[in-house]
């Protein structure tokens, strides 16, 4: 695990950043994405989602990934794969990534940016690899008997969507931190090496909330325990009426001692713009029952625009298709002019 004292830095480099953003918006592009294994769920929407489109609003370049490939780190085949592509893109057009300012654009499209794998595992060792806290991580979590040679070069695919735009800032959680700290490395050494062509990305540490599925644990869609974002408002209900609570009436808001209760609250407190103390405070005796019936009527209020969005896009799959076509096309054009310059740099460019 990274700890405090190594974080503080990347910590205050965030802050300045995020003045930075306000001041001169222009200067930076953004790389972000995620991988197609399912819709998104209320912890994608507060953890990255809103983060992108405040980012956008404010006049950032925005290039978003659907990690296709990488859907194959973890798993031995990658089923469902067109819908679950669809299903990325209409939930970032639904909460509001405008795609006229947006590359959306599918890993798997792009040759030139996964080509660039193998002049940047050049530069990284196998000690660098595999000491990757991330990776460890997500090897102990794998649904595979052995680890893949993808899951070990996941560091180094993920610098190459990164630098493959030149994206000089990612929005990143604490935990993706030595993942952004390896691409660093491999455009600082890319650098030395041949000639200055890459920008070292900056993390811009999101203050999103853990907020915790129906059972108690970590929200994912592999868990069952989500509140999907194309979920109906019944379907919600459902869910939140079933939230593991604890054996305590009195409400309060302890994210310490009462971990699913304070997420209950946060939930509501992040739709509805109060403090989850503030509500913990107003339901009080009331128990249980009170603060499931108040989370769900923040959650379903809060995401009905989004979900009326989400259901009027649903209709008009060709246009998702020729949002993705002009994302790939933009993203191909980005990595060819970059491979070319790698290239040139290596003298390989015969």
């Amino acid at each position: 695990m990274t700890s405090v004292i190594e974080t503080a830095p990347a910590h205050r480099r965030s802050a300045e950043l995020d003045d930075l953003i306000q001041q001169h918006p222009h200067r930076f592009r953004v790389l972000t994405g995620d991988r197609p294994t399912g819709r998104l769920h209320l912890g994608h929407y507060f953890g990255t989602l809103h983060n992108r489109v405040r980012l956008q609003q404010h006049g950032v370049e925005l290039v978003v990934v659907i990690a296709d490939y990488q859907v194959l780190t973890d798993r031995d085949v990658a089923e469902h794969l067109p819908q679950h592509v669809e299903d990325l893109v209409l939930d970032y057009l639904a909460a509001g990534i405008d795609p006229q300012h947006a590359t959306i654009f599918t890993h798997s499209a792009v040759p030139a940016l996964n080509q660039l794998l193998l002049p940047f595992l050049s530069l990284v060792s196998v000690a660098e690899l595999n000491r990757n806290p991330t990776v460890k991580d997500e090897i102990t979590h794998s649904r595979q008997a052995a680890v893949s040679g993808l899951m070990f070069t996941y560091p180094a695919h993920q610098a190459a969507d990164i630098l493959f735009c030149k994206a000089n800032l990612v929005p990143v959680g604490q935990d993706q931190l030595p993942h952004l700290e390896l691409t660093r490395t491999i455009a600082r050494r890319f650098n030395d090496r041949y000639q200055p062509l890459f920008p070292q990305p900056d993390a811009l540490l999101s203050p999103a909330p853990l907020l915790l599925g129906t059972d108690g644990t970590k929200m994912s869609k592999s868990r069952g325990n989500a509140i999907l974002l194309s979920a109906t408002a019944d379907e919600t209900a459902r869910q939140i009426r079933g939230a593991k609570t604890d054996s305590q009436r009195h409400i309060t808001y302890d994210p310490h001692n009462r971990p699913e209760v304070a997420s209950l609250l946060l939930l509501a407190g992040l739709c509805t713009g109060r403090d989850p103390q503030d509500l913990a405070d107003e339901i009080g005796p009331n128990g249980a029952a009170a603060l499931k019936t108040l989370v769900t009527e923040a959650v379903n209020e809060h995401l009905a625009p989004l979900r009326a969005r989400r259901a009027d896009l649903a209709t008009d799959r060709a246009h998702l298709r020729e949002v993705l076509r002009r994302g790939n096309a933009t993203a191909n054009e980005m990595a060819e002019t970059t491979l070319t310059e790698v290239r040139e740099a290596m003298a390989t460019h015969y």
